[in-house]
């Protein structure tokens, strides 16, 4: 598999951070050409993005004008010397895209879900010196975003950027999308030299929040932003809350702080590795008391065996989630890392338990198995027992 090229070997004179600029939407070829003017002025903005195909929701939303946005695309790119993305999500809309000399493709993250249609853009592209940019999928799955990655690797593409565009989750918060940054953060671990990109609009769903977010994502170290922009946003046909106007734009690319990773000064460094050494301890400490844990489980669990009773209890479940969360939070935690954290721990447990029953049910096949809630049962349960035992 050949190796990510580096942004700054085939965007030239990059300075951080690239930012890629244009409405969520090709509504009309006056449209596209205002703001590309607009956006244009703004030195950072090396890349103008609209969407000509757009995958909505349900039917009846503006669905993008096609094919003849594509001639729009590539008068801005002739008229004001700026690279032109638009995202593609099959076959047809990649050979389209090449014909109108479109610069990037991008997938986005309701074709980054599938990876049959991930497949058919690769299967299409192979051999094409084309850059892709591929969103995160919509769903919390770090292997569809790196299958989706490897896939276009595979077609021989080498100009890749990932795009960080969060989360749909059922939990109700402010974002329209949960960044959850450490998703990002772990596949930059995996793929190491590849560039990841920003984008705050569909992750706030809210002009107001965007500049919160792009500074976010600088102080993580990301590549660049993908920014929905446009001259008049309240009257964009798509995603009008969330575009913001290029003068918004270029206010807040100017007000954008940058951090190094790295810095001269020697008594930072020193404070700096002291308390990287305290942390360190810490975590020493917390896989310990993990690993101490897990016997403990492990003890527990054979004793369920020995008494006929299930790996998990429901009601104790609760009652420990709830009691945890509120230690942590006394502690001084955010309730929502702390519930997760020892949901995580729990899960662990309960998983550790029910391969140990799964264990000895193979050992002793003779043991009934049709428990009422499905979990194993020991030799001698029986459907009616209610006995409620401490779950772990």
């Amino acid at each position: 598999m050949k190796t990510i090229t580096p942004l700054s070997k085939w965007i030239p004179n990059l300075t951080k951070p690239l930012v890629i600029a244009g409405p969520c939407s090709a509504e009309t070829r006056e449209q596209v050409l205002e703001i590309a003017e607009q956006v244009s002025k703004i030195d950072a903005v090396r890349i103008f993005r609209a969407g000509i195909w757009k995958p909505r929701t349900r039917p009846g939303s503006f669905m993008g004008v096609g094919e003849e946005g594509l001639a729009w695309l590539k008068e801005v790119k002739e008229k004001y010397n700026m690279m032109v993305t638009t995202e593609v999500a099959n076959a047809e809309h990649a050979a389209l895209a090449l014909k109108y000399g479109i610069d990037i493709l991008w997938i986005g993250a309701r074709t980054t879900v599938n990876p049959f249609s991930v497949q058919e853009i690769a299967d299409s592209i192979e051999g094409i010196d084309i850059p892709v940019m591929i969103k995160n999928p919509i769903n919390v799955d770090l292997a569809l975003w790196q299958g989706a990655i490897e896939r276009i690797q595979n077609a021989g593409i080498t100009k890749i950027i990932g795009i960080h565009r969060g989360f749909s989750t059922a939990t109700k918060s402010a974002y329209r999308n949960e960044p959850i940054w450490r998703i990002p953060i772990e596949l930059k671990q995996k793929f190491p030299e590849l560039p990841i990109v920003c984008d705050p609009s569909h992750i706030t769903g809210n002009r107001n929040m965007v500049p919160l977010v792009c500074q976010k994502a600088m102080d993580v170290d990301m590549d660049g932003l993908m920014v929905e922009t446009h001259h008049t946003p309240d009257e964009a046909w798509s995603d009008a809350a969330q575009q913001v106007t290029p003068k918004t734009l270029g206010a807040m690319l100017e007000m954008l702080e940058y951090r190094t990773e790295f810095t001269s000064d020697h008594t930072f460094e020193k404070e700096l590795n002291e308390l990287r050494s305290r942390i360190d301890r810490v975590d020493n400490d917390i896989l310990e008391n993990l690993a101490l844990r897990g016997e403990i489980v492990k003890q527990i669990g054979e004793l369920k065996i020995q008494n006929n009773v299930t790996a998990l209890q429901l009601q104790r479940m609760n009652e420990m989630l709830q009691k945890r969360t509120l230690q942590g939070v006394s502690a001084g935690l955010r309730e929502a890392f702390a519930k997760e954290v020892y949901s995580l721990i729990h899960d662990e447990s309960v998983k550790t338990q029910t391969e140990m029953m799964r264990a000895f049910l193979k050992e002793n096949p003779q043991v009934d198995t049709k428990g009422t809630n499905g979990v194993p049962l020991g030799p001698n349960k029986t459907e009616g027992d209610s006995t409620q035992q401490a779950c772990q």
